[in-house]
């Protein structure tokens, strides 16, 4: 009996983006036929089979940032053709009788031999960045652009985008400071070597950092010769106050990485009120601040001692790392040693600049922002209901929040979970890998598992993946 068209699946409009999406910014010749090809591409190859039932004209109109008369009108070149069917109350579908192909050299039955699925935490969803509407805000960014825009321009960073930044970070993350105060550096990892040559400059001898954390970090402090000492670490996280003498304290406060735990109230407290009585500095990694999703959003340090904490935030995990984009809120006293520290040009792309600053005044990396966080929360819910019901044994740590968590394993079992994983193709991390080598062992053994890379086609089966391993 055949299946009613109501019962046909229908086409996730992310993926149907993610299928047709570089076709269409790349092509040439109109986007009406660039549109329509790209659809007979993924029909033909199987990414779209037959039967599956495609977004309304409106609906992928918007989500491709096109006008619905240009989508429309592709469907109904298709239709013409034979690749779709129109169908009064079904909407489009794919035809059934069209004949699909597997992709070259593998088996359309069989996954490919080398299948591997990354869980290693630190990157989002790379399919998921926002091409049609990030090339949009190009567009206008180039429009609106100034001659001087190309030159090679303030080491602080596009005025465009500091202004920019200065509006949504109070907003989103309760950072109060002004265009003057924000440093745009390329990553993270860049600003923390700034950082590290003014604290080199002020003769500072230590940092302290979390017992676990990115050791690229710490590698970045040593390499001008300052010795980073490991923060205590109880049954309540870590413990933000640092050892006497120390001159600085590199955390993540509002989702600590790895351990995914939130800095209680009465500690942020306690090391602002450090820096102020020591002049000592506070550097506040807030690398995933606007993932949080089961609780009011935890606001950065900063706004508590503007004059003694750097803010550190990132475009890397908000939309991807390619774009090289970070930025730095500092205080006041700071800014001119980081501005000398830096350069006296500007070395971030200005183009990425302009763009970022356009994004976020439209309102897009707002609206990204915000279905990226549904995206992200509907993977850990899934991580967390697919142990419960095949893993009980192991149990999920740390705040609801980010791109990363923390599954606890029985007792020596970290380093034999880790390995099988290598051996079935599926790239997972130990929390030993983050510790400070100084640091005792104060946690168990356990997973730091990062569902935020996989696609979101890909997603399910890295998930069974990694059921298949703990369970």
């Amino acid at each position: 009996m055949p299946e009613s068209p109501d019962a046909r699946s229908a086409a996730d409009p992310a993926r149907l983006r993610q299928a047709i999406e570089s076709d269409v910014i790349r092509a040439e010749g109109g986007v009406r036929r660039a549109l329509a090809a790209a659809v007979r591409e993924a029909v033909r190859s199987g990414r779209l089979t037959p039967g599956t039932r495609l977004p309304s004209s409106r609906r992928l109109a918007d989500d491709l940032g096109l006008a619905r008369n240009t989508v429309a009108n592709a469907y109904g070149d298709l239709v013409a053709e034979g690749w779709l069917t129109a169908r009064g109350g079904s909407g489009t579908l794919v035809t059934d009788s069209v004949i699909t192909r597997p992709a070259p050299g593998r088996s359309a039955a069989e996954p490919s031999g080398d299948t591997c699925y990354d869980l290693i935490p630190g990157s989002p969803d790379l399919t998921a960045f926002p091409r049609a509407a990030w090339l949009k805000a190009t567009r206008r960014a180039l429009a609106a652009a100034p001659d001087a825009a190309f030159g090679y321009g303030d080491p602080r960073g596009r005025p465009e985008l500091r202004a920019a930044l200065a509006d949504h970070l109070a907003g989103a993350r309760g950072v109060y400071t002004s265009p003057e105060h924000i440093l745009i550096c390329a990553g993270v990892s860049h600003g923390l070597r700034i950082l590290s040559e003014v604290l080199a400059g002020r003769r500072a001898r230590s940092v302290a950092v979390e017992s676990y954390g990115p050791d690229r970090h710490r590698g970045l402090l040593a390499a001008v010769g300052l010795e980073t000492l490991p923060l205590s670490f109880d049954p309540h996280g870590t413990d933000p106050v640092p050892p006497q003498g120390t001159d600085a304290v590199l955390l993540t406060p509002a989702h600590q990485f790895p351990l995914g735990t939130t800095l209680q109230r009465d500690r942020r407290t306690a090391v602002v009120d450090w820096a102020r009585r020591t002049g000592g500095l506070v550097l506040d990694d807030d690398y995933d601040g606007e993932f949080q999703f089961d609780h009011r959003s935890v606001g950065a340090l900063q706004a508590l001692a503007p004059d003694s904490v750097v803010y550190l935030g990132t475009a890397s995990k908000t939309l991807v790392p390619g774009l090289r984009l970070a930025w730095m809120a500092l205080p006041p006293a700071l800014a001119e040693e980081a501005v000398a520290a830096k350069g006296q040009i500007d070395t971030c792309e200005v183009l990425s600049q302009l763009t970022m600053a356009e994004f976020i005044t439209s309102g897009a990396y707002g609206r990204h922002v915000r279905a990226a966080r549904r995206r992200y929360r509907d993977r850990r819910e899934s991580l967390v209901a697919a142990l419960t019901q095949h893993a009980p044994h192991v149990h999920v740590t740390g705040t609801a929040a980010g791109l990363h968590t923390v599954l606890g394993l029985p007792p020596g079992y970290e380093q034999q979970v880790v390995q099988s994983a290598t051996r079935r193709g599926l790239k997972v991390a130990g929390l030993s890998r983050y510790r400070h080598a100084q640091s005792p062992h104060v946690m168990g053994d356990a997973l730091v598992v990062g569902y935020g890379t996989p696609s979101d086609a890909a997603w399910p089966q890295a998930l069974s993946a990694l059921m298949g391993i703990l369970s």
